[in-house]
């Protein structure tokens, strides 16, 4: 799970643009380690998509992590679902504290929306274990194939 994830953002920092590679130099990304620790320990994620008309659109979501892939519980009517239909991408950004404590994680890639029944056995699992509080309202799921990841940890972070 960890190597899927430094792969993700090896691949990731070799195609930066310079100044990309500027703001997140190597020796404050996370290691394969931190990226799964940060992310197995935060729950929310603010998620960034597109409306058809081309303006953002941004929201807070939990989501579940599932190897490097991410899961956002939905309504099939939500704006990021209607916006997947003509824009099928999505950002999420996972961050905390300020200023030489600060932690931030981008990943981003092809999302769809998935039927409940659809739903994997191991991101069921979770739900049912840590979130069953999802299935009141949830009939649908954004499944995010992640294909790039960004990770900064400053100075006095405790990633």
């Amino acid at each position: 799970m960890a190597d899927a994830l430094a792969e993700l953002q090896d691949r990731t920092f070799s195609r930066a643009t310079a100044a990309t590679a500027k703001s997140y130099p190597p020796e404050r990304r996370l290691t394969a380690e931190q990226l799964t620790s940060y992310l197995s320990r935060r729950e929310y994620a603010v998620i960034g998509s597109t409306r058809p008309d081309g303006r953002p659109h941004a929201s807070m979501s939990m989501y579940i992590r599932s190897g490097s892939a991410f899961w956002l519980p939905t309504m099939a009517g939500s704006v990021r679902a209607i916006n997947l239909r003509t824009q099928p991408w999505l950002t999420l950004v996972v961050a905390e504290n300020d200023d030489d404590t600060h932690i931030a994680v981008i990943a981003e890639g092809p999302a769809e929306v998935v039927p409940l029944d659809d739903l994997p056995g191991d991101v069921r699992a979770v739900v049912d274990r840590q979130y069953a509080y999802v299935w009141k309202w949830v009939d649908a799921w954004i499944w995010v194939k992640t294909e790039r990841v960004l990770s900064y940890a400053a100075e006095a972070a405790q990633p």
